[in-house]
């Protein structure tokens, strides 16, 4: 056993040569409490040429190489020290960065994800309940969904802004270490959220009966009606669904979606269960379908918050954002509100010029994009892992492109599997039992005809997500917004060629597989790039400034 003395050289009196040996490389080489310390995302390796440390002129004319591998043999003996003194550690931590491998970050990426999937199906399960209650009993509260939906549904994407501005900005503040910085981001977009929830309480109360008689018409008074009720109760949960939404992507920022699915999970029974018994049986109706979404919204809230508080974080504290903070964060919300929109618009387009095909087409059009949509969604959770796991690797405390680049890849092939999937259960499914959806022949006929490029745009999706959630950690947010906007006009121009020539329905879901791909090779043409996030050395363009405590 050996004994570290004041020196930091080793007296082994058993062993005289090995003495000499390891006072010589104590002397020549930093403490070893002086090293780095070892985290998931470091970049150190204890292999012999990883560790170069700055060494002091030597009479021996010995190679450096020569050192560092003596230096790594004499560490992975531990020095002969006795245990405790945190070598060990750091040498086993070591060791897992140097094993792991693409397949062992594939299966994280999937523990992450796998949990993150459940939080985009619970949206669209919420309101599947509503409407399978609701359509046992009155046509009318059946139809007033469609408008109803529309305003407290669609318009939540508008805040959309907030959610990814709230991961990227803590996952990028934890890669740094600073969990004060980390509170102080929390507390500012938590009053963002609850604010822009009162907000939207107050548009409610003061505008929805009119925003939905714009919608639906004057004509349809009872639809007007039911819908407004149905308004009315849910705009009650605005600033708990949005200060919910803050909550949930600090979560994930931290890497954490077990938390927030079991929340939304809770909010799901709780919805199903007040249906069932609001509806059903004391007769409620639509107003007893939106108070239970209404509850369920308010208590997954709750929950949230009280996830943040159980990791160390206060979810209770507000926080007033200087003029500077605000800009930082518009700086954020800016460009995803302009993709969101994009794609919102794109998607509206292609709703508006099948409608003008007839009504075959129009309704073979609509089975065919509501499947799109509820197979995208299962790739949605890809790009929310990009955002959570790569600010650790682009703006962490021990940098790593190589590993920011490895990781992409596992996203990229995960995707790719995903969408392969997706897009061949999701072609079978109309193309096999087409009477799920219809028994009317000239429909499914309709349907048939846009299977190849219902594959293509469906199957190339999921890795899309990657991609652009790789851009959104890495910040490059013009870069994204102008792509979008771009494949968004070229995408319009194609719509309105096809329609002119009459080429019909399949000619719409080739702009769309169009709209699709051009996102793809933009994207990984501009990450592939030397001047991309993944490549460049000066990230001074993608940083954005510390928040500062008011």
């Amino acid at each position: 056993m050996c004994h570290r003395s004041v020196g930091r050289s080793f007296l082994c009196p058993t062993n005289p040569a090995k003495m000499q040996t390891k006072t010589l490389i104590a002397h020549l080489l930093p403490h070893p409490r002086l090293l780095p310390n070892l985290n998931r995302s470091t970049s150190l390796s204890l292999s012999p040429f990883s560790f170069t440390p700055p060494l002091p002129k030597l009479r021996s004319s010995a190679p450096i190489r020569r050192r560092n591998t003596v230096f790594t043999a004499c560490l992975r003996e531990n020095l002969d020290c006795a245990p405790g003194d945190g070598n060990d550690a750091a040498l086993v931590k070591a060791e897992e960065l140097e094993s792991r491998s693409i397949w062992d970050q594939m299966k994280e990426i999937a523990m992450f994800t796998g949990p993150a999937t459940g939080l985009w199906l619970c949206g669209p399960l919420m309101s599947l309940i509503d409407t399978v209650v609701i359509g046992q009993g009155s046509t009318i509260e059946l139809a007033a969904l469609g408008p109803g939906t529309v305003m407290c549904d669609y318009m939540s994407y508008v805040f959309m802004f907030l959610s990814i501005a709230t991961s990227n900005m803590v996952a990028t503040s934890l890669a740094r270490q600073d969990r004060n910085e980390v509170q102080h981001q929390i507390s500012i977009l938590l009053f963002l959220g609850l604010a822009s929830g009162f907000l939207m309480l107050l548009f409610t109360i003061f505008f929805g009966s009119r925003a939905l008689t714009a919608f639906t018409g004057s004509k349809n008074a009872e639809i007007i009606a039911a819908a407004n009720t149905y308004v009315q109760i849910r705009g009650l949960a605005w600033p708990a669904l949005l200060v919910g939404w803050v909550a949930q992507s600090a979560s994930l920022g931290m890497k954490d979606s077990w938390g927030p699915l079991k929340a939304l999970a809770v909010a799901s029974v709780i919805n199903g269960v007040g249906d069932v018994f609001l509806c059903s049986y004391l007769g409620y109706g639509i107003a007893g379908a939106a108070w239970a979404t209404m509850v369920s919204q308010v208590v997954a809230g709750y929950m949230m918050i009280e996830a943040l508080n159980k990791k160390g974080y206060n979810g209770y504290a507000l926080s007033v954002p200087s003029s500077k903070e605000f800009l930082t964060v518009l700086g954020l919300a800016a460009p995803v509100f302009v993709t969101m929109m994009s794609k919102v618009a794109f998607y509206s387009l292609l709703v508006y010029f099948a409608t003008s095909m007839g009504t075959h087409t129009m309704a073979a059009h609509q089975v065919m994009i509501q499947t799109f949509c509820m197979c995208t969604v299962w790739g949605e959770p890809l790009s929310q892992t990009a955002q959570s796991f790569m600010p650790e690797f682009l703006f962490g405390v021990n940098r790593s492109l190589p590993k920011a680049r490895t990781l992409l890849k596992s996203l990229v092939i995960i995707g790719a599997i995903l969408g392969s999937v997706l897009g061949i259960v999701g072609t079978c499914v109309p193309w096999f039992f087409p009477n799920i959806f219809t028994p009317d022949q000239n429909i499914i006929l309709e349907m048939h005809k846009v299977l190849i490029p219902y594959f293509l745009a469906l199957a190339v999706t999921p890795p899309t997500h990657c991609l652009e959630g790789t851009l959104l950690a890495g910040r490059d947010l013009r870069f994204i917004s102008l792509s979008m906007s771009g494949c968004f006009s070229l995408g319009t121009l194609l719509l309105l060629l096809v329609s002119s020539r009459g080429i019909g329905l399949g000619g719409i879901w080739w702009a769309l597989a169009g709209f699709q791909w051009s996102r793809f090779f933009l994207s990984l043409c501009r990450l592939i790039s030397p001047d991309g996030v993944l490549y460049s050395e000066d990230m001074s363009r993608y940083k954005l400034e510390k928040l500062r405590a008011v």
